[in-house]
């Protein structure tokens, strides 16, 4: 195995752990919407996560050029949005309706490639992202009504897909401590500015919501963050995406294993559908991939 395939392999490995922590948060996300207001709770845990970020990695930000920079900016600008966007939709929708709705960045994020750095993506990508659809189907689909938290989740999925893309495309592995840093505090300050209407944020209710909102801020927020941008300075974007469906298993497997939900078929089926889905993505060929998938080698690019 040369030392750029181990290195993606152990890539592939991050994103799986980062999404498994995603997935842990679903049961605290669902408890604590019920008890603050959603724009305030993300507000204070992305100001956790980014003072956090900036406290360690402050000398990796300095380090930016003024390009890298203003990519954080951007990066940060679009998954505060639609970290926003997801969230105000869960509170108006199902879980298993907004957990499809959000997957469908899997879709969008090799339309995106396509249409915005021109490449053309290996058939062996496309079925994938057929078989991730479908397995996200199966694991979350329990009915969707097209209303408005389906169009607000539908919006934020876009807005993933446009920031893998993008992330893909300008992350270097040189500058992944400082751009993740700078991403947060962009997230953070987009949560903050949607308290504005009502004097800024309120605080967690309880000692148990502050140990969960500190858990989504340090581990299920800057430390993914910090992953996502790692990885992504090493794999295409659209087989990031793909790797990033498990979520919905990881979701599923966590709620099994705390008896808040039961095993299902769907939940095999779909499990299986989407880790089918990654297993074909890794065997794309690598000469390919790092021909014709977007992001790959690019991120030694200024």
């Amino acid at each position: 195995m040369t030392a750029v395939s181990r290195t993606g392999t152990l890539a592939t490995i991050g994103l799986l752990a980062m999404t498994a922590v995603w997935g842990s948060t679903f049961v605290l996300i669902k408890d604590l919407v019920a008890r603050m207001p959603v724009a305030d709770f993300l507000a204070v845990r992305f100001i956790v996560a980014a003072i956090a970020m900036f406290a360690v990695f402050h000398r990796q930000v300095a380090r930016l050029g003024r390009t890298q920079l203003l990519r954080g900016l951007l990066l940060g600008a679009l998954y505060g949005v639609g970290q926003l966007l997801q969230t105000w939709g869960l509170a108006l929708i199902s879980p298993s309706v907004s957990g499809f709705v959000t997957g469908m960045y899997v879709v969008f994020t090799p339309i995106l490639a396509t249409l915005l750095l021109r490449e053309r993506l290996p058939a062996a990508v496309w079925l994938a992202v057929a078989l991730a659809t479908l397995g996200l189907a199966l694991l979350s689909l329990n009915g969707l009504s097209v209303d408005t938290g389906v169009w607000l989740t539908l919006l934020a999925a876009l807005l993933y897909g446009l920031h893998i893309v993008a992330l893909g495309r300008w992350s270097r592995a040189g500058d992944a401590l400082g751009l993740s840093a700078v991403q947060m505090l962009v997230i953070a300050l987009v949560c903050l500015l949607a308290t504005a209407n009502h004097g800024g944020p309120t605080l967690p209710p309880d000692p148990s919501a502050w140990l969960a909102v500190l858990y989504m801020a340090l581990v299920a927020g800057a430390g993914a963050m910090l992953m996502q941008t790692w990885a992504q300075a090493h794999l295409p974007a659209t087989r990031a995406a793909i790797v990033m469906t498990t979520e919905p298993v990881f979701a599923a497997g966590f709620a099994v294993a705390f008896g808040s939900d039961a095993l299902t078929w769907r939940m095999l089926c779909g499990g299986g559908l989407v880790l089918a889905a990654m297993y074909l993505v890794e065997l794309v060929p690598r000469a390919t991939a790092q021909g014709k998938l977007p992001a790959e080698a690019v991120h030694h690019e200024v």
